[in-house]
């Protein structure tokens, strides 16, 4: 039997609906009921309604173990996708409490219960650095502890720590380390914020470069690793690497809207991100403009995914033909 965490996620029901098209037994854990909601609509949305009733649905969190050795019971391979995803500083505490002491309960149990293979999806966040900004990222670059990260980017990095712990018990895994993932089916949550922004006419832009994938690639990819014998291997995804600029006038073009006109400029950023730190403690409102989130959207690295193309003959599917049909979705 498979357990798949974070099924009510994008990545997590996506590949809920992937397994199920092949695979009989597939558990999955959610947190409150609400949060299945969305898991289920995503199903509706793709005409397989009666999939989605395949679903063991256990409720737990990453952090009680309790809950979770109940998730685990008669379990073979487990899918890792629970992550709390946040670039607001405040929430650094709760960030390291789910992905790094979450991590580290699943691989323990998944010790424990003798699973066969763990499935970790990580971040090209975690990925290393290199000096020159503009150099190509491997899975082999090495991460450089003197550089800023994000609290997001470094709790990332440290539940690969955990899973490589597990490595050295005898457990088996792969982690895969996707970049920014586009699929249908949860509105303007994530990626689909850039969606969001084009709507609105949104009117600024940076040069950074944007790692991207389709979420259906990473699924499949994943999946492939799982089946496969390759073990204690971790594999970047990422199909395109195109500037922001290019990826919000491709959205703009699909939804029919404007190109974003005022090019931002780094040291703009910077005044940006301090100008909206100094209002959120003012105000005490959710940052939407943080340090990360400025660093990100000027970074210049290059992901290269020859790894998983070589190692699998794995083709990945481009923006041009992934992003039409999210744009369509986007429009109803």
């Amino acid at each position: 039997m498979i357990l798949v965490t974070g099924g009510t996620g994008l990545i997590g029901a996506h590949l809920l609906l992937h397994l199920l098209q092949s695979e009989d037994a597939v558990r999955a854990i959610y947190r409150n009921e609400d949060s299945i909601k969305k898991t289920k609509a995503f199903f509706a949305l793709n005409d397989q309604p009666h999939l989605f009733l395949k679903i063991e649905w256990v409720k737990a969190d990453l952090i009680d173990v309790p809950a979770l050795e109940l998730a685990f019971k008669d379990i073979d391979y487990v899918y890792h996708c629970a992550a709390l995803v946040s670039f607001e500083p405040k929430d650094e505490m709760l960030l390291r409490k789910t992905n790094i002491e979450g991590t580290a309960n699943i691989v323990n149990l998944c010790i424990a219960f003798k699973i066969k293979k763990l499935c970790y999806v990580s971040s090209i966040a975690a990925l290393g650095e290199t000096i020159a900004k503009d150099k190509i990222v491997t899975e082999k670059t090495d991460w450089n502890p003197e550089l800023y990260h994000g609290d997001y980017a470094i709790t990332k990095y440290g539940a690969e720590m955990e899973v490589w712990r597990g490595t050295q018990e005898d457990l088996d895994v792969v982690i895969v380390n996707p970049g920014i993932v586009f699929g249908r089916g949860f509105g303007y949550e994530g990626s689909g914020a850039f969606f969001q922004k084009v709507k609105k006419d949104f009117p600024f832009y940076t040069t950074g470069i944007a790692g991207i994938v389709s979420a259906t690639d990473v699924v499949k990819a994943m999946h492939l690793l799982m089946c496969s014998d390759i073990k204690n291997e971790r594999f970047s995804l990422v199909s395109d690497n195109i500037t922001y600029q290019e990826l919000i006038n491709h959205i703009a073009d699909l939804l029919h809207k404007k190109h974003p006109s005022i090019k931002v400029s780094k040291s703009s950023s910077i005044l940006a991100w301090k100008l909206d730190s100094f209002v959120s403690l003012v105000t005490r409102k959710k940052r939407s403009f943080t340090r990360s989130i400025a660093q990100a959207s000027h970074s210049k690295y290059i992901y290269d995914c020859s790894k998983i193309e070589n190692t699998i003959s794995f083709e990945f599917e481009h923006y041009q033909s992934f992003l039409p049909p999210l744009a369509a979705y986007h429009l109803l």
